[in-house]
């Protein structure tokens, strides 16, 4: 009986930790002194903007630092046309779901960071996967923000509207994007950007697992 007891409480807690990231605590980081996008945060991140941006993130659990792959699902209602996103200044997409990830033996210490910090950092290297733009899907895009060589932009849909489910191997991405292992994976974040366009986005972020 103590085994069987044992057992369903492992099973429990795996189960409760494979499920999806809750965007109840998340917080939003401007990027722009005037303006920004309007965030709506629970079990769904809903987002409109309006020729603005900025970042809705959140930090990750230590039990989640290790995670290999992602899933979530994204509706886009009313979106930006299509850019070219590795441009500067004219890089506007729908949604962007970032995975943010450090040194495994400067995890501790960065754990209770915030995305601003952590993005302006040589060390940190970020995975961001994007539904706009008019670039391969697929292909990998050197960021142009930021210090060179720390961050990605891998476009999974062009520009467009509708909702699709997506899955991706974190762990196969970081080797493309800047070879080797990805170290802990401590934050993540959801972005819409319609400044450059002055356009207009409705969107939602929902089912966001980590395993």
């Amino acid at each position: 009986m103590k085994r069987t007891l044992t057992a369903a409480l492992i099973l429990a807690a795996t189960t409760a930790a494979a499920g999806p990231v809750s965007f109840a605590d998340w917080k939003e980081q401007r990027l722009k002194l005037f303006g920004s996008n309007d965030y709506s945060f629970g079990q769904t991140l809903q987002m409109s903007s309006n020729g603005t941006v900025s970042i809705a993130w959140g930090r990750v659990p230590q039990g989640d630092w290790g995670a290999t792959q992602a899933s979530w699902t994204w509706d886009v209602t009313e979106g930006v046309p299509p850019t070219d996103l590795s441009k500067k200044g004219g890089d506007d997409r729908n949604l962007a779901v970032y995975f943010v990830f450090v040194p495994q033996d400067a995890a501790a210490g960065l754990a209770s960071a915030d995305i601003k910090a952590l993005l302006g950092r040589s060390d940190v290297r970020v995975l961001q996967y994007a539904y706009g733009g008019n670039n391969a899907v697929g292909s990998v895009l050197p960021s142009p923000y930021g210090t060179p060589g720390t961050g990605v932009t891998i476009p999974l849909r062009q520009a467009g509207t509708g909702s699709h489910a997506e899955r991706v191997d974190l762990t196969a991405d970081y080797a493309r994007a800047f070879g080797g292992t990805p170290g802990a994976l401590i934050g993540l974040a959801i972005s819409g950007d319609s400044d450059d366009t002055r356009s207009t986005i409705r969107a939602a972020v929902g089912g966001l697992t980590l395993n």
